[in-house]
C-alpha cells in the first residue's frame, strides 16, 4: 500500500508539472516564419501568469514575432530548433512603442526605453527565459530609431528581479541583445551571441552573475557594464561577478556558424573592431564591488573601465585575462568630465582597483596602455601585478615628444589622445599607483620611453623594467 500511495503521489505530481505548460501551438502560434506568432505566445504568457505561473514552451519552428511581452512567474522555454524571429515592422503594424521618459537626455534613446523590443518585461519577478533555441533579431533596428512600431532590442528588462537566462544563443539583435536596467539578482549562464551592436548592457543593476558566455560584437561591446540615469535616479552598478566568458569582434554571424572571419575590420565608429569588456560609458551611477575573473579577449579592443558622468568607480578585481590581437590600448583607465548627468553632480572617481595575471599579445601599439584622470581628479590607489604585454611596437623617439590633449568632456576611447608618448603604460593625473612584476615584449623596436607620467604621485615598479 505504501508503494502504490507513492506511485500516485509521484504520478500527481507528474500531472501538475504537465499541467504547468503552456505550449505557444495550442495558442494558435503557427511556426511557419511567416505567420506573426507573438499575439499566440503572449496569449500563452497571459494564460500562464493567471494560474499564478508556469513554462511556456516553443517547440521547435520558426515564430515570426513582434513584442513577447513577459510577465512574472513565467518560464519561456525554447526548444532545440525553437527560433524567435524578429519580423521587420509593416504599415500598420510591429514593435511596441516607447514608452516616455522624461529623462532621456542623460543617455541616448536605446538606454532610455524598454518596450521597443523583441521581449521585455518592467516591474517583474521570477522570470527565466531557457533552451537551446535561437532568438533571431532579424527585423530589428541596430540605431536609435525613434520611428513608431520600430524594435531595436531583443530582450529588454526594467526594475525586475529574480531573473535568469540560460543556454539559448541570440544572432543580430539590433541596438542590445539584453538591455537589463535596474534589474536585482540577474543571472546569465551559457549563452553564445553574435550581434551588430552591443551584448550585453548591465545598467543600475545589483548582484548579477554572468558566467560561461561567448559575445560576439564587432560593432559595439560585448559585454558592458553602465550606470545611467535612465531611471531617474543615480543608482550604482554593485555587486557583479563575469567570469569564463569569451568576448571577440570576428565579423557578424560568424562566431555562431564558426566560420571566424575577419573580413570587416571597421565598426561604425571609425575606429577597428569592438567586442570587448567594458564599464561606462553611462556612468551617473557608479561601479562597485566587481569581479572579474577567467575570461579571454580575441580581435577586439582592450579592458575599459571609464568613469566619465560623475560616477564612483572602486574595489574592483580583475584577473586571469588572457587577450590576443588587440586592436587599441590593452589596458585603458579614465576618469572624464563629460557629465550626462543632472546639472550639479560633481567629477566621480576611481581607486582601488586590482588588475592581475594578465597576458597580452599582439596589441597594437600606437595608445600603449593609458591611465588618465583629468586635472584635479585622479584615478588612486590601483595595482598592476603580474601583467605580460607583447605589443607590436614600431613607434619612434620623436612619438615619445607628444603631450597629449586633456579631452576632460571628450567620449572616452584610446584614440581621442592621439599616439601616446609611451610605448608601455602612459599614466597621467594618478596617484599610489603600484607596477608589480609587468612585463613588457615588442615584436618591432619602438623608440618611445617605456612609462610616461605626469601629475603623479607614489608611483611604486616592483619587479618590473623601467627604461
Amino acid at each position: 500500500m505504501k508503494r502504490l500511495y507513492t506511485l500516485f503521489v509521484l504520478l500527481g505530481c507528474c500531472l501538475l508539472i504537465r499541467a504547468a505548460v503552456y505550449n505557444v501551438k495550442d495558442f494558435g502560434a503557427r511556426a511557419d516564419g511567416t505567420t506573426i506568432d507573438s499575439p499566440a505566445i503572449n496569449s500563452a504568457i497571459e494564460a500562464a501568469a493567471k494560474a499564478g505561473g508556469g513554462m511556456v514552451y516553443l517547440p521547435a519552428g520558426e515564430y515570426a514575432c513582434y513584442s513577447i511581452r513577459l510577465q512574472s512567474n513565467i518560464h519561456l522555454y525554447l526548444e532545440q530548433g525553437a527560433k524567435i524571429i524578429a519580423a521587420f515592422p509593416g504599415k500598420d503594424e510591429g514593435y511596441d512603442n516607447a514608452e516616455p521618459n522624461e529623462h532621456n537626455k542623460f543617455q541616448d534613446f536605446g538606454h532610455s526605453h524598454w518596450k521597443n523590443s523583441l521581449i521585455w518585461g518592467i516591474g517583474l519577478e521570477n522570470i527565466t527565459i531557457s533552451g537551446y533555441g535561437l532568438i533571431y533579431g532579424k527585423g530589428l533596428t541596430r540605431e536609435e530609431s525613434r520611428l513608431p512600431r520600430v524594435g531595436n532590442k531583443a530582450i529588454s528588462l526594467r526594475e525586475c528581479k529574480n531573473v535568469i537566462l540560460k543556454d539559448f544563443s541570440m544572432l543580430h539583435c539590433g541596438h542590445f541583445a539584453l538591455l537589463a536596467t535596474g534589474v536585482d539578482h540577474l543571472t546569465i549562464t551559457n549563452l553564445k551571441v553574435d550581434t551588430n551592436r552591443d551584448g550585453f548592457d548591465i545598467d543600475c543593476c545589483r548582484n548579477v552573475r554572468i558566467s560561461q558566455c561567448s559575445v560576439n560584437s564587432p560593432w559595439d561591446d560585448a559585454i558592458v557594464l553602465k550606470a545611467s540615469y535612465a531611471l531617474g535616479r543615480f543608482q550604482d552598478t554593485e555587486n557583479v561577478t563575469i567570469s569564463d566568458c569569451y568576448v571577440s569582434g570576428y565579423d557578424k554571424g560568424s562566431m555562431l556558424d564558426t566560420s571566424w572571419q575577419l573580413d570587416e575590420p571597421q565598426a561604425p565608429d571609425h575606429g577597428y573592431r569592438t567586442g570587448r569588456i567594458k564599464f561606462g560609458t553611462e556612468s551617473s551611477g557608479g561601479f562597485r564591488n566587481i569581479a572579474i575573473t577567467n575570461c579571454i579577449f580575441e580581435h577586439c579592443r582592450g579592458l575599459a573601465l571609464e568613469t566619465v558622468d560623475g560616477g564612483r568607480l572602486e574595489d574592483i578585481v580583475i584577473s586571469n585575462i588572457t587577450m590576443r590581437d588587440i586592436v587599441n590600448a590593452p589596458i585603458f583607465l579614465r576618469l572624464g568630465a563629460r557629465m550626462r548627468s543632472p546639472e550639479g553632480t560633481p567629477v566621480g572617481s576611481m581607486k582601488r582597483i586590482l588588475i592581475s595575471n594578465i597576458n597580452v599579445w599582439n596589441a597594437d601599439s600606437r595608445y600603449a596602455s593609458i591611465i588618465s584622470g583629468i586635472p584635479g581628479s585622479c584615478i588612486e590607489d590601483v595595482t598592476f601585478q603580474n601583467i605580460h604585454l607583447y605589443y607590436k611596437g614600431g613607434y619612434s623617439a620623436e612619438d615619445g615628444k607628444r603631450v597629449p590633449p586633456e579631452e576632460e568632456k571628450t567620449y572616452p576611447e584610446p584614440w581621442m589622445f592621439g599616439t601616446i608618448p609611451a610605448k608601455g603604460f602612459y599614466v597621467r593625473h594618478a596617484r599610489n599607483i603600484t607596477f608589480d612584476q609587468v612585463q613588457f615584449h615588442f615584436n618591432q623596436p619602438d623608440g618611445r620611453p617605456l612609462f610616461v607620467t605626469e601629475d603623479t604621485q607614489e608611483i611604486k615598479y616592483l619587479n618590473t623594467t623601467i627604461e
